[in-house]
């Protein structure tokens, strides 16, 4: 997909209970550089029972561009994908129909000065671009660092192993809503946020990726958020913190099993153009179990290997096992040493 000359842009936001964190987040907004035409913010007040509206409401007056704010009244449970969706729909609506860029963060985040600058760049060369989430504080929570050092290697990896021409130079592991941008008209095509109370951030991701859209991690498109303890979704980075704070020992994701799949999935975005052969469609079956004819009509599904790859690949087995840290980084170093002797 192609962007139009100066794209509209609209930055969505959803907030719950934000009075104090509200005003940061608006002045990051208001020193943003803005090339083109002025982006329009919108706000999304989910159930506020503070006074985020009065903060919102003051900063239209301040702010050098439109701020559309709606507000969601009643008392029922924080749902961040339900929340999220409600703030890119004001979005969407905004546009009219018309193709822009959606813009996504946080009502406790802090976009940098050049946020929309680096997204229509990163969105020039992908449909959705996920940007670097930088925490304020971060040397205190030297753990929690280390971890995102891990996974930042883990993908890293992982574009070693499987590149596609869309991804950054910069790149690295983030996915979160805080910081995403992704053309209208994706969006629109893949369903938007799903109502989930966490991981609606990187269920997009896959959502996209799955449809064959190009999804790019970007470290120049930079926003600061929050290291505070209490979050809206459950499992998300202000629980992780938690965590570490009681005492727990960081696990993550064990490398082996993610870099069979990234292997397959560079095996299938190869063979996708040459399924018309049965004999690479056999070859393919064979490396996950599958028929030919399997192959065959799963490919018939796809509109391009991207979709293909996404698709086909299972999860890894044991892909949901967690290991400690240290066992993790040395794993990594061994699969990262193999991939240099063989390129050597």
């Amino acid at each position: 997909m192609s962007l139009v000359d100066d794209p509209p842009v609209v930055i969505c936001v959803p907030a719950r209970n934000e009075e104090r964190a509200l005003p940061g987040l608006i002045d990051a907004l208001a020193g943003l550089t803005v090339d083109g035409r002025a982006p329009v913010v919108c706000v999304y007040l989910d159930a506020c029972v503070d006074g985020s509206e009065a903060v919102v409401r003051a900063a239209s007056a301040r702010l050098p561009f439109a701020v559309d704010v709606a507000v969601e009244t009643g008392d029922h449970p924080s749902n961040a994908g339900l929340a999220r969706r409600a703030a890119m729909a004001m979005g969407i609506a905004r546009l009219a129909g018309r193709e822009g860029l959606l813009f996504a963060t946080d009502a406790d985040s802090a976009p940098r000065a050049d946020w929309i600058r680096a997204g229509r760049a990163a969105l020039a060369e992908a449909d959705v671009a996920a940007g670097r989430i930088v925490r304020r504080d971060a040397a205190i929570d030297g753990l929690q660092s280390r971890v995102e050092r891990y996974y930042d290697r883990l993908h890293a990896y992982r574009r070693l192993v499987d590149p596609v021409v869309w991804e950054a130079h910069d790149t690295h592991h983030c996915g979160g809503g805080a910081n995403l941008a992704i053309m209208s008209s994706v969006y629109r095509a893949i369903g938007g946020f799903r109502p989930l109370p966490f991981a609606e951030d990187a269920t997009l991701l896959d959502d996209a990726a799955r449809a064959g859209f190009r999804v790019r991690r970007d470290n120049a498109m930079v926003v600061e958020t929050s290291s505070r303890r209490q979050g809206r979704a459950p499992g998300g980075l202000a629980s992780a913190l938690r965590a570490l704070d009681d005492g727990a020992l960081p696990r993550v994701a064990h490398p082996f099993a993610l870099a069979w799949q990234w292997r397959e999935h560079a095996a299938m975005r190869f063979g996708f153009s040459l399924l018309d052969d049965r004999g690479v469609r056999t070859r393919l079956g064979r490396r996950l179990g599958l028929s030919a004819d399997h192959v065959l009509g799963v490919a018939r599904d796809c509109t391009n290997a991207e979709a293909f790859a996404m698709r086909i690949v299972p999860a890894p087995p044991d892909g949901d096992r967690l290991i400690a840290l240290n066992d993790a980084e040395d794993a990594l170093s061994l699969l990262e040493s193999e991939w240099c002797e063989a390129a050597a």
